[in-house]
């Protein structure tokens, strides 16, 4: 009669359990079953899903298998939303200021072609070799060298076309290279074209 009366008990335990246990949302959760969506806060962008910062719902498995381990998103509770704002407003970049590029004129691309002639007029290009008998230079002075030169020395850009160098420079001296620049381009007093001053000494 015992054993009848603690068999019957367990069978109304499990009808007990069957009837509300079983049927509770934990309960469906933890065995991966959709029951109802969780309020999440994203802690970075996630695509198809969200922004930082933002607060979406998601499938409880989603939220427990794929966001949550990889640090995605975090339960939206007030500790974790204070945590996420407070990070937001310290890691979050600030706007670039949008800066619009004006096109040049022609007028402005002449005021820096005749800037840099000037320059070039003015200046003195030194340069260093060994030579090899009385003046002779031991390697010549090629237009690359004059131009890479310019660059470093003047701080102006040429190209090799605005060099007019036929022959390289092979001896020590001093030499007028003449320049080719736009011929609009108004001319130094006395001079009937554009010059580069080199001068080579003794290294």
């Amino acid at each position: 009669m015992v054993y009848l009366q603690y068999g019957t008990s367990i069978l109304r335990q499990c009808k007990v359990l069957k009837n509300t246990a079983l049927h509770h949302p934990l309960f469906y959760a933890g065995q991966g079953v959709r029951y109802r969506k969780l309020e999440v806060i994203l802690t970075t962008n996630v695509d198809k899903l969200g922004k930082a910062g933002e607060t979406v719902k998601v499938a409880p498995g989603h939220f427990r298998n794929h966001l949550m381990p990889k640090l995605l998103a975090v339960p939206n509770i007030d500790k974790f939303a204070y945590l996420i704002a407070e990070q937001r407003k310290i890691y979050q970049p600030k706007e670039v200021e949008e800066v619009k590029v004006v096109p040049k004129t022609e007028e402005d691309t002449m005021k820096e072609y005749l800037k840099a002639a000037r320059r070039l007029e003015k200046a003195k290009l030194v340069l260093r070799r060994y030579i090899k008998i009385d003046t002779e230079l031991r390697t010549p002075v090629e237009k690359d060298e004059i131009i890479s030169e310019v660059a470093r020395q003047l701080g102006v850009r040429i190209e090799p076309e605005n060099l007019q160098l036929s022959t390289p420079l092979s001896a020590l001296g001093e030499f007028a290279v003449p320049l080719r620049l736009p011929k609009s381009l108004p001319l130094p007093e006395g001079k009937v074209n554009w010059t580069l001053d080199v001068k080579i000494r003794k290294k």
